[in-house]
């Protein structure tokens, strides 16, 4: 293949992805005139190109389609959605030719008389003929793999730069009509070269180690400036190859718009993509490895994910679904969550596929929490789906996307809300090639943590002042206040026996002195690596982990240091994930075994135990606990006299075991809270400290009627005050008691009020009420909200109102559409007798006083004759 072919098909493939993206555009906005000069530009600019290469049959389609995009432009033809069906067809088809045309050579034998016809017959006007005859475009799942586009990189001088094959004149016409702006210098550079160069820095950086090694053993000064010099090059070096293969992720995003309009049509549904954060960028290599899982992740929210129109009406949905795209950077990692607004993870039917399959217990799945069980999903074979579709349901999915996403080092984890919606979220490191690392000895054996994850380091023992404690015979380090929980990394690898850690100021060991603790995170979670020795920082060039080790599932890579040594690179994710330091509380008591099966009176129970107030100690079951918490007291505020905190987006209520709340009187600044959640509800008991973990029988002895407490009972050997939790849940105010809101109706309200200041009083006050309230300033507003398909369950409407008043909104709305038979309620300040009655006639369904917030709570309670979710 020449290069003037090759230059061809590198900036066709670039002009038909720019087309997909325009095309989808214009749809949503036909009279958008610069998006259809691109496009007219980029389909003139390939079959110009075609004429010059003597590609006769692609230039033949790509001829047919100028013709009707010309007239489009021109204003001749209106843009319909059959029209850009049409154009999207033929560039399937070219697509087709140039696969073809790249896999030999020559371009393929292929039969385009019936395209061209259906072409020709749109630029004649002949539109009911195209919309009889036009079909949905292929999948974009199914069409000829695309060949990796090489990188552009930025050239040092203006006359490296490529021109574009496209004629001068046609090309400086509509640069004019744009604004004028001048190309990017650039030139095109072959990926192998790069992937090549990029071997060369990482060898580089090994030798640079190795010598700054050798020059650190011997001493000798007069290698020292020179050194320094090289690793300042080296180092620049590294970053300037590492910024060529650096690539927004919306370059993986560039068929997601096609592929759902696509998919769309296909599934006969309504579905609307939002893409943030595509500027965001990452290794070029880890990006061509995202590409098909989150091409599969998308196709799966709109196949298993959004609802059917008609199912989204009757849960009180917009008809048009929603998935999103969104990445962003945390640390050395980007982030990629892929979110809808669908039904959300069905966890029964997941529970008894399960159980079907064997892959749990029926014991084991009642111990898990709902998130244990949707990571079913990620089994191989997993599908709960009741037909395999051309689209999903043969349960290859989500296992190859899990089993993708950590072959690159990443992570990928699943929420879901039953009828709210699933979230995926991703965690994939920006570049796999060159990374700066901690280097750390356990039993005689060196490691390499990435630094990107270490918090900090702490000696613990001998002299030092920092505590180590135990909870349940597991060791926790109390650094400034927060316990966080301690992992033997000899331990874990098998390496040394586990040892007896001992306690500061125990005297336990001859020195104390117990090593050194990495402190790490992994998601929100904190914890500690405990390792031997220290050693320094170095930068390594990662290299995959050996198929023989791949099981571990604690390791990410392994490196050669600068002496020589081949080490291998820990995944701090990984051990939190083989030790259960970093899972939820259910998580973890379920690993314990701690929740497997029913639970008896005579039971062992684990209990919580701590101080609150005078000396004795309470206990409280540790499986009422959501979480323990050490809130900063500057972070608790007061609401209406009460202590509160803003916890996971709302308020959560917090009380005091002593009566009136005060800071704490150790001075340090934190306040200790026990955590109980059921559903979205939450409550926090502020506590002295915690003491212990243990597992005893609860036999609690009758108490003396003390409100909050069941009674008292010896445990571990101390008279113990047993915590009578319920009644601390009802002091939070609201039924924690009732049912949960998955079992309740939230209802959507419409509120049609001309006056700002009269919508701002109506709306909160129906939102503490628990409905969800769209409000609006006109009648013809609301009317608009109709005709886009929003779907309400009733209508709070103003009399007075400019443009169109109450009783012709009224009388709109009874006419007839969707709206025809919801309650409607006039809020006015007109309640005579006469008005009352004109309002009942034009179709209004209760009428109430505008300043009566109790009758309009009753009247729509009545309207609606069903608990609303508060």
């Amino acid at each position: 293949m020449d290069d003037l072919l090759a230059d061809f098909l590198t900036e066709t493939h670039e002009g038909l992805v720019a087309l997909d993206a325009a095309l989808l555009r214009l749809e949503k906005q036909p009279q958008d005139k610069p998006t259809l000069s691109e496009i007219f530009r980029l389909v003139h600019t390939i079959k110009g190109t075609c004429g010059f290469l003597g590609l006769g049959r692609l230039e033949k389609v790509a001829h047919a389609a100028e013709n009707v995009l010309g007239l489009y432009r021109d204003g001749v033809l209106a843009v319909t959605p059959d029209g850009v069906t049409l154009i999207l067809n033929a560039l399937d088809r070219i697509k087709e030719i140039v696969s073809g045309l790249e896999a030999g050579g020559t371009e393929p034998v292929g039969d385009d008389v019936e395209l061209i016809r259906r072409l020709d017959a749109a630029a004649t006007g002949d539109m009911a003929a195209i919309t009889a005859e036009a079909a949905p475009a292929p999948k974009a799942a199914e069409a000829p793999a695309e060949v990796a586009m090489p990188v552009a990189a930025e050239a040092p001088a203006p006359r490296a730069a490529a021109a574009p094959p496209a004629p001068p004149a046609e090309l400086h016409a509509e640069e004019a009509s744009s604004g004028g702006r001048a190309p990017p210098q650039s030139i095109r550079v072959s990926v192998d070269v790069l992937e090549d160069l990029m071997m060369l820095v990482s060898e580089l950086v090994l030798t640079r180690n190795q010598l700054m090694q050798l020059a650190r053993a011997r001493g000798d000064g007069a290698y020292t400036v020179p050194l320094q010099r090289l690793s300042h090059i080296t180092s620049d070096l590294q970053d300037g190859v590492m910024k060529t293969r650096m690539q927004p992720i919306g370059n993986a995003w560039a068929k997601m718009p096609r592929l759902v309009r696509d998919l769309s049509i296909e599934l006969g549904k309504k579905i609307n993509l939002e893409m943030r954060g595509a500027d965001t960028e990452l290794d070029r290599q880890v990006l061509e490895l995202i590409k098909d899982p989150l091409t599969h992740m998308v196709r799966n929210s709109g196949d298993h994910g959004l609802e059917m129109p008609e199912d989204r009406r009757r849960a009180n949905k917009s008809e048009t679904g929603r998935i999103m795209l969104n990445a962003y950077h945390e640390g050395g990692h980007i982030l990629i969550e892929i979110a809808d607004d669908g039904k959300g993870l069905h966890t029964d039917r997941i529970r008894a596929k399960a159980l079907s399959q064997g892959l749990a217990t029926e014991a084991e799945i009642a111990a898990m929490s709902e998130r244990e069980v949707h990571r079913f999903i990620f089994r191989a074979g997993f599908s709960t789906a009741a037909a395999v579709t051309a689209v999903s349901g043969r349960g290859v999915g989500m296992d190859v996307v899990k089993t993708n996403v950590e072959r690159i080092g990443g992570t990928i984890d699943v929420a879901s809300t039953e009828g709210k919606g699933t979230s995926f979220t991703i965690k994939i490191p920006l570049t796999l090639a060159i990374v700066s690392a901690l280097i750390v000895e356990v039993a005689g054996e060196r490691f390499a943590i990435p630094q990107i994850g270490v918090l900090e380091l702490v000696r613990v023992g001998g002299g030092a002042d920092t505590r180590v404690e135990r909870i349940k015979d597991a060791p926790v380090l109390r650094l400034r206040d927060r316990l966080l929980p301690l992992v033997s990394l000899g331990a874990v690898l098998g390496l040394e026996e586990p040892k007896e850690v001992p306690i500061s100021g125990s005297g336990g060991g001859a020195s104390g002195d117990m090593g050194f603790v990495v402190v790490t995170q992994v998601g929100a979670h904190v914890f500690g690596i405990i390792v031997d020795r220290l050693f320094d920082t170095e930068e390594i060039v990662v290299k995959p982990v050996a198929p023989i080790l791949r099981h571990i599932g604690m390791f990410s890579g392994n490196t050669i240091l600068g002496d020589g040594s081949v080490i291998m690179i820990l995944d701090p994710n990984g051990i939190a994930r083989v030790t259960g330091v970093a899972g939820d509380g259910a998580e973890q008591r379920a690993m314990a075994g701690q929740a497997t099966g029913g639970v008896r009176s005579n039971d062992k129970t684990a209990l919580l135990l701590f101080r609150a107030g005078d000396g004795t100690p309470k206990a409280v079951p540790l499986g009422l606990i959501a979480r323990l918490d050490d809130i900063p007291v500057e972070n608790i505020e007061q609401s209406g006299g009460t202590p509160v905190v803003q916890y996971r987006g709302q308020l959560m209520p917090l009380l005091s075991m002593t009566g009136d709340y005060g800071p704490p009187l150790d001075g340090r600044g934190r306040q200790t809270v026990l955590v109980f959640s059921e559903g979205e509800r939450s409550l926090g008991l502020m506590v002295d400290a915690i003491l212990d973990v243990v597992d005893e029988s609860l036999n609690v002895q009758a108490g003396q009627g003390r409100p909050g407490f069941l009674g008292s009972a010896v445990i571990a050997g101390k008279v113990t005050d047993v915590v009578d939790t319920a009644w601390w849940l009802r002091q939070a105010g609201g039924d924690w008691f009732r049912a949960s809101p998955a079992q309740t109706i939230t209802r959507r309200l419409l509120v049609v009020e001309d006056s700002a200041f009269f919508r701002e009083l109506v709306v909160p006050a129906l939102a503490a009420e628990g409905y969800e309230v769209v409000a609006v300033e006109s009648a013809t507003t609301a009317l608009k909200l109709r005709e886009r398909g929003e779907v309400f369950d009733g209508i709070v409407s103003d009399i007075e109102m400019p443009d169109m008043d109450g009783y012709g909104f009224a009388r709109e709305v009874r006419a007839g559409g969707a709206w025809a038979d919801l309650p409607m309620i006039a809020l006015t300040g007109r309640v005579e007798p006469a008005a009352v009655a004109r309002g009942r006639a034009a179709g209004f369904t209760d009428y109430v006083a505008k300043f009566d917030r109790e009758a309009l709570i009753g009247s729509l309670a009545e309207c609606f004759n069903v608990p609303v979710a508060a």
